[in-house]
């Protein structure tokens, strides 16, 4: 990947939040790439040493090592940008589903220049595992609707991914309230993003 960072925005939020749903809009607005790391280790080449490698921890039911996640990640974004999908002079960058930790934070700076940070906030935790409920009935993922897995899934985020938040600071961070229609909270990540400098000198270029 070329050592030039990229702009980048990251969503962030528990499992419900809709940082999924977020993020596959606004990659429908020219100038943004949506990144869903799930969608893309989910694609991944297995012929590759990387894949073989994320094959290997899978298997023996391990967790990645955040180093191969993050390297994985970056030969990803070399094919996409080679490939023209992806425009880092011209587009800003949607994080979603990584990083996953402060490690992996801490990894990815070299690589992309966080301009701001939304966190998906529900404090009703109820309410998410509703939503984690339907949606998994409703892609017929039953084991991924018990009750034992919902919670897991809420406890890994509170424990692991929600301390990335304090790595950033408070003129980076943007509380969107996440229980509000996904009308209403991509209305409210818009209006913020529009008075970004970045959005503005990207979004002046020619489409």
């Amino acid at each position: 990947m070329s050592k030039q960072r990229k702009p980048a925005v990251l969503i962030l939020g528990a499992p419900g939040s809709g940082k999924g749903t977020q993020g596959a809009v606004l990659g429908q607005i020219p100038r943004f790439y949506h990144y869903a790391s799930g969608d893309v280790f989910r694609r991944l080449d297995t012929r590759t040493e990387l894949g073989r490698k994320f094959v290997e921890f899978s298997k023996r039911g391990e967790l990645v090592p955040d180093e191969l996640t993050v390297k994985l990640w970056a030969s990803h974004m070399d094919s996409i940008i080679q490939t023209h999908q992806y425009k880092p002079d011209i587009d800003i960058l949607i994080l979603d589903g990584i990083p996953r930790n402060l490690e992996q934070t801490k990894m990815l700076e070299k690589h992309v220049d966080i301009i701001q940070v939304f966190h998906l906030s529900c404090p009703d935790r109820t309410e998410l595992a509703r939503r984690m409920r339907k949606r998994a009935l409703k892609e017929q993922r039953l084991d991924d609707a018990s009750e034992t897995v919902i919670q897991h899934r809420i406890q890994t985020y509170e424990a692991e991914t929600k301390p990335i938040l304090d790595y950033f600071s408070d003129s980076l961070r943007h509380n969107v309230d996440a229980s509000q229609s996904p009308a209403k909270v991509l209305y409210d990540i818009i209006g913020k993003l529009q008075s970004l400098d970045t959005y503005h000198a990207i979004s002046t270029e020619t489409i």
